[in-house]
């Protein structure tokens, strides 16, 4: 038996010198493993049921580069920001925002878009790490945690506006959950200490949330990727003014994001989850999950597992499989815990070919000898004879 257990997962430390990501994932996990051996009964409920990814830094020789400036006391707001090959790699991801914007319009796949043959020769070895690691796993949720600013980002980052003078126009540009990713912000927002009063590092936002291609046109992001490539629905954190905070900062910074870290770790559990499996109770793997009125669907995972992220409310849902008939359920899902929905596909019958009817078979389909006649025909004719011997 399965146990339908959602993955869910947090990246820090994309850019080597935005460094208060690395140091709140190292402290929360120290939290979570401190708290669930309390029997803290949320963590412990949260732990069991939900498999926590933890990368406290992508770039780390980004943050070496980083962390000796800073021992150097030298100043400069890039330093250390990009790898060791001096690439950006939260602009070395396949850009799929292409392809996306052409089908949404023309019409072809919305979810897993294929990537480029040649992609491992366009993308950076921590890009290629990245990308391999959520390939391999269902992901479901992730955020990836920067600094620079104070503000929940969410996609689409890259603007759907053509471009102007060489750049790319800023434009709202929404993905079809749209709503799902501002309530998912939202969450993250209202439950730090500041980031939901707008007014941050210079900048205001309302609600502390933005859409990514609103604020700034980012092409090749990390977050885009995750949503158009895999099943994952990924934000961008952008947790503090200062790239790199001062350590007798840390607490306050920790105390300000622990809640958030944890309430978005618990919006892993809501829409729908189940099993996708054939008459047979095998699993169906790559089975296709569809929600009417949502053009993005999900896939389920190698154990036919599935999770489809939703807000409260109700939904027409379709399971889809190659040689299978679809299965279309309704679904109403509440405010707490995933409605379990399971699906067992059946085989498709494939339709009988039609016999070929030779010259002689006019008689149900029957071919005939030349010289046999239908018996009816044969009554007729004897019932003929016999009044043709009647005396007149």
């Amino acid at each position: 038996m399965v146990k339908v257990e959602p993955e869910v997962k947090y990246v820090g430390n994309m850019h080597g010198n935005e460094v208060l990501g690395r140091e709140l994932l190292l402290q929360l996990s120290e939290f979570l493993c401190e708290e669930f051996r309390n029997r803290n009964q949320r963590i412990v409920r949260l732990v069991e049921g939900t498999r926590i990814h933890i990368l406290p830094s992508m770039n780390p020789d980004g943050y070496e580069v980083a962390a000796a400036a800073q021992d150097r006391d030298i100043s400069g707001y890039l330093v250390g920001r990009n790898n060791a090959n001096g690439v950006d790699l939260n602009r070395n991801f396949p850009d799929l925002n292409t392809y996306i914007y052409y089908n949404e319009k023309n019409g072809g796949p919305n979810h897993h878009l294929p990537l480029p043959d040649n992609w491992k020769n366009q993308v950076e070895p921590e890009t290629q790490a990245v990308i391999q690691w959520i390939r391999s796993l269902n992901f479901v949720l992730s955020a990836n945690l920067h600094g620079g600013a104070v503000v929940a980002n969410y996609p689409y980052d890259k603007s759907l506006e053509h471009r102007v003078r060489g750049f790319r126009r800023t434009a709202n540009t929404p993905t079809p959950d749209d709503t799902l990713f501002q309530k998912l912000a939202k969450v993250y927002s209202y439950a730090h200490g500041w980031m939901h009063q707008g007014w941050n590092c210079g900048d205001y936002f309302p609600d502390g949330i933005t859409n990514g291609a609103s604020w700034y046109s980012l092409s090749k992001g990390m977050q885009d990727f995750n949503y158009l490539h895999t099943n994952c629905f990924e934000i961008t954190l952008e947790l503090s003014c200062d790239k790199f905070p001062r350590q007798e900062e840390l607490q306050r910074e920790w105390l300000g994001n622990r809640e958030a870290l944890i309430q978005f770790l618990e919006q892993v559990h809501q829409g729908i989850k189940g099993m996708v499996r054939d008459e047979n109770y095998n699993n169906l793997v790559d089975a296709v999950i569809s929600v009417s009125g949502i053009n993005h669907d999900v896939t389920s995972g190698d154990h036919g597992d599935y999770f489809r992220l939703l807000l409260p409310g109700t939904y027409t849902v379709t399971a889809t499989a190659p040689k299978f008939d679809p299965e279309t359920v309704s679904v109403t899902v509440g405010p707490g815990e995933p409605k379990l929905v399971n699906f067992q596909l059946k085989r498709s019958t494939p339709p009988a070919a039609p016999k070929r009817r030779g010259p002689n078979s006019g008689h149900r389909g029957r071919v005939l000898p030349k010289k046999v006649q239908p018996r009816a025909a044969r009554k007729k004719e004897m019932m003929m004879k016999q009044s043709q011997r009647v005396p007149a």
